[in-house]
């Protein structure tokens, strides 16, 4: 890192700061002995979580996911294991998007996935399908 940015740098972390705690002020009491405590806490948390960053975008690079479980293991008859965790489940969707907040199409782009890779296991959608069929959808309907 050259000078110049490590200035720039700490000129962003002090405006940062500043905009903070005149922020954090306007809206509650403050004692005048805490104003200090409370600029060097906020400048020190920001400064320790920039620095913390560039420290993993500087990995994140080199570094590619590596899932819970193996892709090719991942998809059973009865069930589906999440890359991210690796948990079992009969249908992915609902727990991507509560735990992972991800989408399938986010979830298949992340882990270089086809396009119809499932999110439900074949049992359950197989099981969902004859109940439908029982129900009688998916026919015409009877003339009157």
């Amino acid at each position: 890192m050259d000078d110049d940015a490590i200035v720039d740098g700490s000129e962003r972390i002090l405006e940062m700061t500043v905009d903070i705690v005149a922020a954090y002020v306007g809206n509650h009491v403050v004692p005048m002995a805490d104003i200090g405590c409370l600029i060097s806490d906020v400048h020190s948390v920001l400064r320790s979580t920039i620095l913390r960053d560039s420290c993993q975008e500087n990995t994140a690079v080199t570094e590619k996911p590596k899932p819970a479980v193996p892709i090719r293991k991942s998809i059973e008859d009865g069930r589906l294991y999440c890359l991210e965790d690796g948990m079992k489940f009969k249908s992915l969707k609902r727990h991507l998007m509560t735990h992972h907040n991800m989408t399938p199409e986010e979830y298949r782009i992340k882990w270089n996935l086809a396009s119809d890779y499932p999110m439900v296991s074949r049992d359950y959608a197989n099981a969902r399908s004859k109940l439908a069929k029982n129900m009688g959808l998916g026919r015409s309907r009877k003339k009157r």
